[in-house]
């Protein structure tokens, strides 16, 4: 018993090592491929039809995500911020929290639920047609053909839709604050455009790069990889989302603690309530 226990942990180990060295075989053999695909007109016409799927289609949920985020900020914060007497400064929690952290984050999880899912499932059921087997007979790398316009497209449009969700959230919580909760408008923007500046809304669109970077390698690489019959789509639709959240999640706290370094060695730090 304790010798089959030991040799299940150790194969399923070897396996999640392999696992992991394929996909960044994969991610090299990606990032290899964009310079070449993007040397002709006929590649780079193949990125517009992903831009319009991840992009455009992304805009409803994007939208009604960001305008709710806000709106929930400023309902749970003001009771805290008016018993201390700073109800005016509930615009500075909010947008900062909408600009830096919950924007990107939120924006990026519903594109991996969306977007993430529906490229596993088509790359995926390409890879059991053996749609994918046919390219490479022709002599066409799918890689080059299918991965680099759905990672180019998630890459550029992430941080756009990144901003119209930070726009949503900062005008849903300036809706509940202002004219439902009674904040006075001018102190309330006057103390959001002191503790919200440019840094902070850079910091957001770095990290959702690499966040719609994910999304995008993950996605296809899952569909790759997928296993046999209908089965093995949902089973890789599924991991892709788990893998991409989590991705997200901890790229999260790195780039959070790294920014936050950056920012404090650049200007130092500085209070919400100075």
């Amino acid at each position: 018993m304790p010798v089959s226990f030991i040799e299940q942990v150790g194969r399923t180990t070897t396996n999640i090592m392999a696992a992991f060295g394929d996909f960044w075989i994969f991610v090299g053999r990606t990032f290899r491929s964009i310079a070449p695909t993007f040397r002709r007109w006929k590649n780079l016409k193949q990125v517009l039809p992903q831009m319009y799927d991840i992009g455009t289609k992304s805009v409803p949920v994007v939208s009604i995500t960001g305008a709710f985020i806000g709106m929930v900020l400023a309902v749970e914060s003001y009771t805290q911020f008016k018993a201390i007497g700073q109800e005016t400064r509930l615009g500075t929690v909010i947008n900062l929290s909408v600009v830096k952290q919950i924007g990107p984050v939120l924006a990026a999880v519903m594109l991996a639920g969306r977007v993430g899912g529906a490229l596993t499932a088509e790359l995926g059921t390409m890879n059991v047609t053996e749609q994918l087997d046919a390219l490479r007979v022709m002599g066409a790398d799918p890689i080059r053909y299918l991965v680099v316009p759905r990672f180019v497209a998630c890459v550029l449009l992430t941080p756009l839709l990144t901003i119209y969700s930070d726009f949503l959230g900062v005008l849903g919580g300036w809706l509940i604050s202002v004219p439902f909760l009674g904040v006075p408008n001018q102190p309330y923007w006057f103390y959001s455009a002191q503790g919200v500046d440019t840094w902070q809304v850079m910091e957001g669109l770095i990290k959702s790069v690499f966040f719609g970077g994910s999304i995008g390698l993950i996605s296809c690489y899952k569909g790759f990889t997928c296993g046999s019959g209908a089965s093995g789509v949902g089973r890789a639709c599924t991991e892709s989302f788990v893998s991409s959240f989590l991705t997200i999640i901890v790229l999260n706290f790195f780039f959070a603690h790294l920014l936050r370094a950056a920012y404090t060695a650049l200007y130092g730090t500085r209070g919400l309530f100075e």
